[in-house]
């Protein structure tokens, strides 16, 4: 279930067997089409909804932020010229997301807890501190416990208008819990229950117990090309990328960040 309620597919890397394409997602050409991301479905992301509701209206002109700096912050973010390369924000966009993101953490960092807030806010109706744990952990790079505004905002660009490759590098990455540079079975499947877990009853099609463990499975025994019980970030690309349902779900990256 999204934010606003709708009920969604629970999954990340949609139906291994197939399903019929969405409304308006014909097969005439043939090729996954990147979906443009207007300000509407941008606020369907809940890190941005976060920020974004810590944002008080603001009569004066943007400009007195636009360095992105303050005196009474631990942490000074990266001056906003410089996001606005790294990043596919518009000056405003960031402006609004460091407001936000600097009243809900003055010391201009976010820890794990925070991101456990957050998403038992939007999932009141289910269990969200797995997944929250295991997302915390794909934004904090340098594992060292915290988020910067810089790396925050960076991987929710990534996220919301990366490249295809960009976005499935940042699912790889999530998928590798333990940041070995391969994804194991056991991995993927604790990604895909923690997802579950945080949608609770409320996926379409409704979800039995042993669906995550056997979603896996068929999975696993497409990207596994040389079934040697891990897959690669070469492995899990290629295999996403020629896939449509694969391709199509990407869009649902939006529904559970």
């Amino acid at each position: 279930m999204q934010a606003d309620g709708k009920v969604v597919d629970g999954s990340l890397l949609g139906d291994a067997n197939g399903v019929e394409p969405a409304p308006g997602r014909g097969k005439d050409s043939g090729k996954w089409q990147k979906p443009r991301f207007s300000r509407k479905a941008l606020m369907k992301c809940c890190l941005v909804k976060w920020i974004i509701a810590s944002t008080q209206p603001q009569d004066k002109d943007d400009s007195s932020d636009s360095d992105l700096e303050l005196s009474t912050v631990r942490h000074q973010p990266e001056g906003l010229d410089q996001l606005q390369t790294q990043t596919k924000f518009t000056r405003k966009e960031l402006q609004s997301l460091y407001r936000g993101f600097k009243n809900e953490c003055p010391s201009g960092l976010v820890d794990e807890e925070t991101f456990k807030t957050i998403y038992s806010q939007f999932f009141p109706q289910g269990d969200a501190t797995t997944y929250a744990h295991f997302l915390f952990n794909a934004f904090d790079i340098d594992r060292n416990g915290s988020i910067h505004f810089e790396d925050f905002v960076i991987g929710l660009s990534v996220l919301l208008r990366g490249s295809v490759t960009e976005k499935l590098n940042w699912a790889f990455n999530l998928y590798d819990i333990n940041k070995d540079g391969y994804i194991t079975k056991e991995e993927m499947l604790a990604i895909m229950k923690s997802i579950y877990d945080m949608m609770g009853r409320y996926t379409y099609p409704c979800v039995r117990d042993e669906a995550p463990s056997e979603h896996v499975d068929k999975f696993f025994q497409k990207m596994d090309k040389n079934r040697d019980g891990v897959v690669t970030i070469e492995e899990f690309i290629e295999t996403c990328q020629k896939d449509e349902n694969i391709m199509n779900s990407m869009q649902l990256f939006e529904n559970v960040i």
